[in-house]
């Protein structure tokens, strides 16, 4: 199984088998606009998109050395105080639980940590509370959103300098918030609260994503650098070249990176019960693999489309066509060290 995954990388390198990454750009961004579009607005179908505590300000209450940890016994403790309090509760281990409700008063808190006593049957001192105020919520809500503006404004013009051209710079961004949006979009179906674990997991995958972007992108440069030049291949067979000559690299990265992740959100998590490694295992889980694609099959054809209306590209593409028209060759991507015998014959069986 192995040999033919190298056998198949070996071929996407030389071109001998290419997937359209390019050649079907506006498919794959059409899917991904659908896709963008679902996770901004499916969200809303289930109340929208559920901020922990730490952002709204509410209470909450941490019950140690439980032994049921149902969250049917926590949410009746505190509605018999507060029925209103919108209790949510999440077994942090096998032997406790953490409940979270909106903004209650001292009393009630004080009320619904003896319930919580007697309900689950446990000493004064395993039953903790506490109080995050909104001003507080809203500050870090506030926070964060500055933190994001400043990592994407710092990434487009690190990028811009790097690559030397707004449109990579354009294109990679363009990814990055498909991958942020889908990320957020999908976590939030599951109905999971938004919490800084959570953020921190988005953060992380917009920084894996950019990663795995560049290093496309660096790849793309490297093919495109001379284009005018070359004869024997179009600018979009050229930035496909490179992008199949990078999928295998990509798919091993993403592999590698997602197997601990993986094995902490379904082994700790299902398995052992880690239940408060939940949203940060599964917000880097559907991150890393929404990141991986993004890279393929949203940022690269991208930069296709956004290059394909320049002059110069359209000129060495006609003189490539023209060429190959001269010579009696197939109007068809070659592959490296392919002579022209091969690709007429080549073209002779896909015809």
């Amino acid at each position: 199984m192995m040999d033919r995954f190298f056998s198949w990388g070996n071929r996407l390198h030389s071109g001998e088998t290419s997937l359209p990454f390019v050649p079907k750009a506006r498919l794959w961004l059409s899917i991904a606009a659908g896709v963008l579009v679902l996770s901004a607005v499916l969200p809303f179908f289930r109340g929208g998109f559920n901020l922990g505590i730490e952002f709204t300000g509410g209470s909450s209450f941490a019950v140690s050395n439980v032994q049921d940890t149902s969250a049917a016994i926590g949410e009746e403790a505190v509605s018999e105080v507060a029925p209103e309090a919108e209790a949510q509760l999440v077994p942090t281990s096998d032997t406790s639980v953490r409940i979270q409700t909106r903004q209650l008063s001292n009393d009630q808190m004080q009320s619904i940590a003896d319930n919580l006593v007697a309900a689950y049957g446990v000493a004064t001192d395993d039953v903790t509370f506490t109080y995050i105020g909104p001003t507080f919520g809203q500050d870090i809500a506030e926070r964060m959103f500055t933190g994001l503006v400043v990592f994407i404004a710092l990434a487009a013009l690190v990028l811009a300098l790097y690559f030397r051209t707004w449109k990579m710079s354009a294109a990679a961004i363009g990814g990055l918030f498909s991958v942020m949006i889908i990320t957020v979009g999908i976590y939030s179906i599951t109905g999971l609260n938004i919490t800084p674990a959570a953020v921190i997991a988005f953060l992380t995958v917009l920084a894996l994503s950019l990663y795995d972007t560049v290093v496309v992108f660096d790849k793309v440069r490297e093919n495109t650098q001379d284009f005018q030049e070359n004869t024997r291949m179009k600018f979009s067979e050229l930035v496909n070249l490179a992008v199949n000559q990078t999928t295998v690299r990509s798919i091993n990265t993403s592999v590698v990176s997602t197997l601990p992740v993986a094995a902490v959100l379904f082994i700790g998590v299902f398995v052992f019960g880690a239940a408060t490694l939940m949203d940060i295992a599964l917000a880097l889980f559907i991150g890393q693999v929404v990141a991986f694609i993004s890279s393929l099959f949203v940022a690269s054809p991208l930069y296709a489309l956004l290059r394909s209306r320049e002059p110069a590209v359209r000129e060495q593409e006609q003189r490539v066509k023209e060429a190959r028209e001269r010579r009696g060759l197939p109007d068809i991507p070659p592959v490296l060290f392919e002579t022209e015998e091969q690709l007429k014959e080549r073209g002779a069986l896909a015809g």
